[in-house]
């Protein structure tokens, strides 16, 4: 309700400019050289919640410690080789944000700051190499004070919770994820729910995100980092799960309809969803008891099945599967809730046995790609600047280098950085009124805060926005030039030009960089993306190992929500066939299944198996972005094959458990082919 009302961005923006205004008084107190940093850095790391401002002040100072100590390093044994200074300082910046973007976590901001840091240090420090130490060390100070200051004003002053934050993201995405898993299960087909299921993707990723910040939660007791990605496991089983039962909902319903109690089960299922927040000893006998009638309506695997009796099975077996994984997803929610170490129920204490690392996929090629961008963008802009011979060329320089290291990681560069010119250009006016109009007629600290407080309370309340942050950051930034805090620079009008003049020629070189380095990026990480998740299933395909069904599902979740995006800003829809990652995630999970029936089998009767997963992974390694996905019926003729073989094993399980991987590949990958010829069953 009080974000509602914009209580919530009045409060943040108070915070954020009694940070500053403290972060300024000390700064001029004790006679550091740029107060500037120390104002700007409050509002760089203020966050809405406590925790995100204590954890984005550690990777900040540790980022701006290495940095400075790069950029000493640096400069005494280079000065006299610019050319070489400037490869030292290219190559750090490319290392850095190479490295960030391999992270992909709020840690990342860390490895990119240490390099970007260098390069604040040591292009102003050209001139003046024998300074290098000193401007380091004060470069540090002052940022090191703008961190303490924002991060004691963010953590005291009604401080917002990580934890209430993450709770309340957890109990939204359960209730969304109820709901189209019941919507999933109705007999009459609802429009919309694959594509509102894809958001659950980008939910996953953000508690993956949240959760980094929990161990700098100021609260007392915060909940495990591994109940999180326990309930991250659970909630991405149920993207696959949803997706499956629905399809062999749809299947039955056009082939021959569903018997009447399978018809109730899932009218029950649907009511059990509605009631989840009941207690949870009765939720989860309920849930035992809905599992037990999916098994008891299970129909059995032999040589005489029916495509009919297939699909019945396969809608079963998925449905008991997402009636579990509900279950466990509620659990662990209560476990979160109850920030108690001891666990809830014998089911949690499961769940959280052995519990690792959530899985991201690593975009090697477009971690180097951003860096070789950050490389050139500096190496270029300075070859210009030191043959232009403007003295403020190294300021636009700077800001480009810095600019294309912070933006590294945008689906597209472009879109920020054009934000980042307007407001540098709004700062510029602002800047020049409140330099040569208003502060000129100011006489000491609480007249320079009350005249600053009007712009930066609005900015800061549109900090508080993701909507608007990147208009409000650089407006921010034009605002505390040193040449208007520091009243010995008012007069000095030709400096505020000329420095005005580059910080725009900055962004505006960084634009043409990232327009020339960037015009194929989004194309390029989406094709990068795709292949990397069918080369994942070629590789899967042929494995003779135990599959890692948790680790896949992590991995496609992950580029499902870096793609969506992506495909947004190209125009195209992620439910066509040659995009549908989702299928894909899918397909591996069928995969893992057979793989792992494949190795409890001797060779002679898991032959059929493998020749399905070996032309599978074939099947991938001939697939290429932008041309539509090929016909096999070669492939499409094994998987019957291989139905009809398994259908005369001598163990019922073997002939469920194959039946049911099969069934899912010939869905996921044929969902247009005929039912399967009863010569065939």
């Amino acid at each position: 309700m009080t974000d509602r009302w914009g209580i919530d961005a009045a409060v943040f923006s108070l915070k954020s400019y009694a940070a500053a205004m403290l972060a300024i008084y000390l700064a001029l107190s004790i006679g550091l050289d740029r107060p500037y940093w120390s104002f700007l850095t409050a509002y760089i790391v203020a966050q809405p919640l406590a925790g995100a401002v204590l954890s984005k002040a550690l990777f900040r100072i540790i980022g701006t410690i290495v940095g400075a100590a790069a950029a000493v390093a640096m400069v005494p044994p280079l000065i006299n080789t610019p050319e070489l200074l400037v490869l030292a300082i290219s190559s750090w910046l490319a290392l850095c944000v190479f490295v960030s973007l391999l992270d992909r976590t709020p840690r990342s901001y860390m490895f990119v700051l240490a390099g970007y840091s260098a390069v604040l240090i040591v292009l102003p420090s050209v001139d003046a190499p024998g300074t290098i130490f000193t401007v380091a060390s004060l470069r540090v100070q002052e940022i090191t004070l703008g961190i303490v200051c924002g991060s004691l004003v963010h953590a005291v002053v009604f401080p917002r919770s990580v934890t209430a934050f993450l709770l309340s993201r957890v109990s939204a995405i359960l209730h969304d994820a109820e709901r189209w898993s019941r919507d999933s299960i109705a007999l009459e087909p609802i429009a919309g729910v694959d594509a509102e299921r894809r958001r659950l993707a980008a939910d996953i990723t953000e508690l993956h995100q949240l959760s980094i910040h929990l161990p700098y939660e100021t609260a007392r007791t915060t909940p495990r980092v591994r109940t999180v990605r326990a309930l991250q496991d659970q909630l991405s089983l149920l993207m696959p799960l949803g997706a499956a039962v629905d399809d062999r909902t749809v299947q039955l319903l056009a082939h021959g309809g569903l018997p009447q109690p399978v018809a109730a089960l899932l009218v029950d299922t649907q009511y059990w969803l509605d009631t989840l927040d009941r207690d949870r000893d009765e939720r989860a006998a309920e849930a035992a008891i809905l599992e037990a009638r999916c098994a008891a309506l299970e129909p059995e695997v032999h040589p005489g099945s029916t495509w009919h009796d297939l699909l019945l099975l396969s809608l079963l077996s998925r449905l008991a599967a997402l009636i579990a994984a509900h279950r466990d997803c509620r659990e662990l929610a209560e476990q979160l809730a109850t920030l108690d170490r001891r666990p809830v129920s014998p089911r949690v204490a499961e769940l959280l046995e052995g519990r690792r690392g959530r899985e991201l996929h690593i975009d090697w090629i477009g971690a180097a790609r951003g860096a070789l961008g950050a490389f050139l963008t500096l190496a270029v802009g300075s070859a210009i600047w030191i043959a232009s011979g403007w003295s403020d060329g190294s300021t636009a320089v700077m800001l480009a280098g810095v600019f294309l290291a912070l933006f590294a990681a945008a689906p597209d560069p472009l879109l920020p950085l054009r934000t980042f010119f307007w407001g540098t250009l709004v700062a510029t006016i602002l800047g020049a009124i409140y330099g040569y109009a208003i502060m000129p007629r100011l006489d000491g600290f609480v007249q320079l805060a009350a005249a600053m407080a009007p712009p930066l309370l609005i900015l800061g309340a549109m900090m508080h926005s993701p909507k608007w942050m990147g208009l409000a950051l650089p407006t921010l930034l034009g605002l505390g030039s040193p040449l208007l805090i520091s009243a010995k620079y008012t007069s000095a009008f030709a400096s505020f030009v000329n420095g005005a003049i580059a910080q725009l020629m900055g962004v505006a070189f960084a634009i043409l960089m990232a327009r020339l380095l960037q015009s194929a990026g989004i194309e390029q990480a989406i094709r990068r993306t795709l292949r990397a998740g069918w080369a994942d299933i070629a590789e899967r395909s042929n494995l003779m190992t135990p599959p890692d069904i948790r680790g896949w599902i992590n991995r496609m979740l992950d580029r499902i929500a870096l793609l969506a995006p992506r495909l947004a800003l190209s125009g195209r829809s992620p439910g066509k066939p040659l995009y549908d990652a989702l299928r894909d995630l899918r397909t591996g999970v069928a995969i893992a299944e057979l793989r792992a029936l494949r190795l409890e089998l001797p060779p002679e009767r898991s032959a059929p198996l493998t020749d399905v997963l070996r032309d599978v992974g074939d099947y991938y390694r001939r697939l290429e972005p932008e041309v539509e996905k090929p016909e096999d019926p070669g492939l499409l003729a094994h998987i019957d094959t291989a139905f009809h073989a398994i259908a005369h094993d001598s163990d019922a399980a073997v002939r469920r458990t194959a039946a049911l991987g099969l069934l899912a590949l010939r869905r996921n990958l044929f969902p247009d082919a005929d039912p399967m010829p009863e010569a065939k069953l």
